[in-house]
C-alpha cells in the first residue's frame, strides 16, 4: 500500500477512534458528576518539566561563545557548541543546568550555567488538551492558575454547534481517572463564573455536537 494511503488510513482510524471516545464519554454527561467546591479552587502546585518542542537558552557565565539558545528536540534532547544529545526532556531547568555543568567540566574549568526557557511546549503529562467542538481543538501548555475560562479563551471559545453544558473533563487524581461534567456553555454565554473551575496539568476536556 502506497504510504500516502497508509497515512490517509491512519488518520481517518484516529478520527474514528476520537469520535468514539467523545460519543461514549458525553453521550451520558448527566451521569457524570460536578466539579466540587474544593476543586474549584483547587491547589496548583507544580515544577515545570522541560518538553519537547521547548527553545531553551544555555547561559554559560563569563563565557558568551558557549551562551547559545536550542530548541528541544522531538526526542527530548538537546545539542551544545561542546556536547551532543543532552537529554532535556522532563527536567526541571535547573536539573538540566547542573546537568551542562557537569558535561561542561571536561572542557570549562567550575562553568556555571543557567537555563532559561523562552518558548514553552511542555511535556505532554503538564498540558492541558481541548478536543471535540472548540473553536481550535489543541494542547495548551499548563501555568500556574490556570482556570477553565482561560482555556476557553486560548482555543477559541465553542462552535456553534457545541453543546457546551454535556462537556466533560477527564483528570487523574492520585493515579485514578475521574470524569466530571463542566458548564461550558453557562460560562461562556451566560457569563456565570460559578461554572469557572481551577485547571489541573494533564486535564483533558472533551466538548461534544449538540444533537438536533
Amino acid at each position: 500500500m502506497p504510504i500516502y494511503k497508509l497515512l490517509t488510513a491512519r488518520r481517518i482510524l484516529l478520527q474514528c477512534i476520537l469520535l468514539s471516545l467523545i460519543v461514549l464519554l458525553t453521550g451520558c454527561a448527566s451521569k457524570y458528576p460536578q466539579v466540587t467546591g474544593d476543586q474549584v479552587q483547587a491547589e496548583q502546585d507544580f515544577d515545570y518539566l522541560i518538553g519537547p518542542g521547548d527553545s531553551l537558552n544555555i547561559f554559560v557565565w563569563g563565557n558568551t561563545e558557549l551562551t547559545v539558545t536550542v530548541p528541544v528536540r522531538p526526542d527530548g534532547k538537546i545539542t551544545t557548541r561542546l556536547v551532543e544529545d543532552i537529554e532535556a526532556s522532563g527536567k526541571t531547568p535547573t536539573q538540566l543546568a547542573r546537568d551542562v555543568e557537569k558535561a561542561y567540566s571536561e572542557y570549562v574549568k567550575n562553568a556555571v550555567v543557567t537555563v532559561i526557557v523562552d518558548s514553552f511546549v511542555g511535556i505532554p503529562s503538564q498540558q492541558v488538551r481541548v478536543v471535540g467542538e472548540a473553536a481550535e481543538p489543541l494542547s495548551v501548555p499548563f501555568r500556574k492558575h490556570m482556570t477553565l475560562l482561560d482555556l476557553m479563551v486560548a482555543v477559541g471559545g465553542l462552535t456553534e454547534f457545541a453543546d457546551g453544558n454535556k462537556s466533560v473533563l477527564i483528570r487523574n487524581q492520585n493515579g485514578e481517572q475521574q470524569v466530571y461534567n463542566v458548564r461550558l456553555e453557562d460560562l461562556i454565554k451566560e457569563g456565570d463564573i460559578s461554572a469557572n473551575l481551577a485547571l489541573m496539568p494533564g486535564d483533558i476536556m472533551i466538548i461534544p455536537e449538540a444533537w438536533f
